[in-house]
């Protein structure tokens, strides 16, 4: 049986773009939709793992980089015993900071590059409709491997001053691994985030419109206190009815199954 799960990677190399939030309340607005989601932490920080309410002195579970390290090293690892689920119900692999060495313990690996791939292409996975990785602001090894292992590409970018200069540098590594490793990569939509109304932000979003065209979504999160004061509570934006940005993803989402379902 063909596997229909879609793998998307949240992903740019320029760090405080909203990657973790965009990971997170996606995945639970498509969860609000009746889809079943695994997300991925892909980051040593273990900033979405925090948010999800995952606390490492306390759980005993596999995390994505004793997974990453068994799978270079050709060792079989049962991923469901990976993952966990949080308050929410939302289902993830967690990080911690043992990931920030990848670069060595991937250094001998055969494909070093599909090691993700390879874990997540798992038939134990199958039933998720989509994986979501978390990625981390870099373009390093853990970055090319989530852009081999995945279907599609979801940008978030600040509407901020030097925004256009971070997602040119990533596009470039898109495309190289696009080119080199996974051909059916596609960019699956550009997302405006932290959007504050300045004059700095329209012209941005204006610059992004003329770059992007139909891939830009319509759909714009707003800066927000309700972001932060999220992740300190460690539920989605998503879950609270009452928050502007809550609704703001779950716009987005709908927004991206019309166009991916379609």
């Amino acid at each position: 049986m063909e596997n229909t799960t879609k793998i998307i990677s949240i992903a740019n190399q320029k760090g405080g773009v909203g990657k973790t939030t965009t990971a997170l309340n996606f995945a639970a607005a498509l969860k609000e939709k009746g889809k079943k989601v695994l997300l991925v932490d892909l980051d040593p920080q273990s900033n979405l793992s925090e948010y999800l309410g995952y606390e490492q002195q306390s759980h005993s579970k596999p995390t994505l980089s004793s997974l990453m390290s068994a799978a270079a090293n050709g060792t079989l690892v049962s991923v469901s015993d990976a993952i966990y689920s949080n308050s929410e119900g939302l289902d993830y692999i967690a990080s911690d900071i043992q990931l920030s060495s990848a670069e060595i313990f991937l250094i001998n690996a055969l494909s070093r590059e599909t090691v993700l791939k390879r874990i997540l292409k798992n038939d134990e996975l199958n039933l998720y409709d989509y994986i979501i990785i978390d990625c981390l602001p870099s373009l390093g090894i853990l970055m090319v491997n989530a852009l081999a292992a995945s279907d599609s590409v979801i940008v978030p970018v600040q509407a901020q001053k030097f925004a256009l200069d971070g997602i040119s540098l990533f596009l470039n590594a898109f495309q190289m691994v696009k080119n080199n490793l996974n051909p059916k990569l596609q960019l699956e939509g550009v997302l405006i985030t932290m959007f504050d109304n300045t004059n700095m932000a329209k012209a941005v979003m204006e610059a992004l419109s003329y770059q992007f065209k139909e891939l830009l979504y319509k759909t714009v999160i707003s800066k927000s206190v309700e972001a932060t004061n999220s992740t300190y509570k460690r539920k989605s934006l998503v879950s609270c009815k009452s928050s502007r940005l809550g609704k703001q993803y779950i716009s987005f989402t709908e927004e991206f199954l019309r166009r991916f379902e379609k």
